[in-house]
């Protein structure tokens, strides 16, 4: 096997992985806060880390993958009351719709999906952990870190104390010590979601939710850290300087990934511009394999142009991979091939992968037993080509009763040289984007839009 490279944002380049305990790799990744409906920025992470859990899985005997779900936060509390619905529904319906729309896309559910509202006892004791330490302090209900404590603090993001500030948004309040100082805890009063604690009843602030929880589940050094690059600052800043300064002498996170953001036809994606899309508005007109291609044709730290003359490309190189496929129907997933793993342990980068899966279709399609095993053992990592090439290309198969009748009705007008009929059956098909292939063993069709 060859020796995984990936790079750590902590030390700006590209490293050997070496992970502390090479028997049991674990793994950590920001998941989503669940308010509403997941977009396609919120797919970008969820799809790269499951390749990187897939690739780990192959290299190593044992991995733990944990994905968070933060299910208490202020954006939740402000959709409860804009809308009445209680937070404890709006967090349960919208955490199922993010788990159906990430098996949507292929996506595995992690080993651990860890609840922040479950883990509340964890953040206390950090935060005493904290205080004793000298790292934060208590003022007016609230627990705040003390950004001077740290001598470290600014490492991960690379800005400087003047910097840290200015990019902070920080709020200005009478009971920080200074001004970058960061919630721990905070009051909560009226209808709002509240713990008892010994600073008064509160809820956690955000940061200190990833640290307890990758400590409960991973302790307190692990081998990654992953997340989208906008977390750099200020989430994971914070989160590294509290597990650090809480755990003296741990490593908290030994490579940290960041993948890059998401642009839609070449500007930022917002609700002001009209190119704001769930992941559900793409599923409404493509299949959620050809989502996960165009979310993977490009490298993981690279901005991603999504746009859908992206996405048609992608859905045709998936028609060319099980159209290669269907040459050698009985070929099982064998090992991956060299060309597909070397790209992959290269910083995973899935655009090189992808274009040695071309090079194995290219031998596939004559019949190559091998290159199409190949084939299906590169798309098992990638999280692609999970189907049957007659599933693929049959799409929604809703109305395949209803595509067999026109077929068979077909049939019959041909049988009674009703050519007329036949053709004007194969052109109405052809318009709902059905393609009619006549052969040896019958008429069979296949979806191609």
């Amino acid at each position: 096997m060859p020796d995984l490279y990936l790079h750590n944002s902590l030390t700006r380049r590209k490293e050997r992985f070496e992970p502390a305990v090479p028997a049991d790799i674990r793994i950590y990744v920001c998941g989503p806060t669940v308010y509403d409906l997941a977009h396609l920025g919120n797919a970008r992470p969820v799809v790269v880390y499951d390749v990187v859990a897939r690739l780990l899985r192959l290299l190593y005997p044992r991995v733990t993958y944990v994905r968070n779900i933060t299910d208490v936060d202020d954006k939740i509390n402000a959709r409860a009351r804009e809308s009445g619905e209680p937070i404890g529904a709006i967090t349960a319906r919208t955490t199922a719709d993010f788990h159906a729309d990430m098996a949507a896309l292929g996506a595995l559910p992690p080993d651990e999906e860890p609840r922040a509202t479950a883990h509340i006892a964890e953040m206390i004791m950090i935060i005493q952990r904290l205080i004793a330490s000298g790292h934060a302090y208590a003022a007016e209900g609230h627990v705040l870190f003390a950004v001077s404590s740290d001598p470290g603090y600014g490492k991960l993001s690379g800005r400087s104390q003047d910097e840290l500030l200015a990019g902070a948004r920080v709020d200005v309040a009478p009971y920080k010590r200074d001004a970058g100082d960061f919630v721990l805890w905070k009051p909560s009063i009226g209808d709002l979601p509240g713990w008892d604690s010994p600073w008064g009843y509160g809820r956690p602030g955000w940061h200190i939710e990833c640290s307890a929880m990758s400590w409960k589940y991973l302790g307190e050094t692990f081998d990654i850290h992953g997340g989208g690059s906008d977390l750099i600052f200020p989430h994971h800043e914070n989160e590294m300087a509290q597990s650090l300064c809480a755990f003296p002498g741990s490593r908290f996170a030994r490579t940290w990934m960041h993948n890059g953001m998401l642009q839609v036809n070449g500007e930022k994606m917002s609700k002001s511009l009209g190119n704001f899309f769930t992941v559900r508005d793409i599923l409404a007109k493509a299949p959620g394999e050809a989502i996960r291609l165009l979310l993977l044709r490009t490298h993981y730290r690279s901005l991603l142009d999504f746009s859908d003359q992206g996405l048609a490309e992608a859905k045709r190189e998936l028609d060319r991979f099980y159209r290669a496929l269907q040459q050698v129907p009985d070929a099982p997933a064998g090992d991956l091939p060299a060309a597909v793993l070397d790209a992959l342990c290269d910083d995973i980068n899935t655009p090189l992968a992808i274009s040695a899966m071309h090079a194995l279709a290219d031998a596939a399609m004559t019949g190559d037993r091998a290159a199409a095993s190949g084939l299906r053992a590169a798309g098992a990592v990638l999280g692609i080509l999970q189907q049957s090439p007659e599933a693929w290309f049959r799409g929604n198969t809703d109305d395949s009763a209803a595509i067999d009748a026109a077929i068979a009705e077909r049939l019959a007008a041909r049988a009674s040289k009703n050519f007329a009929r036949a053709d004007a059956i194969r052109a109405e098909l052809a318009a709902k984007g059905i393609l009619l292939e006549d052969g040896p063993k019958g008429t069979t069709w296949r979806r191609i839009a």
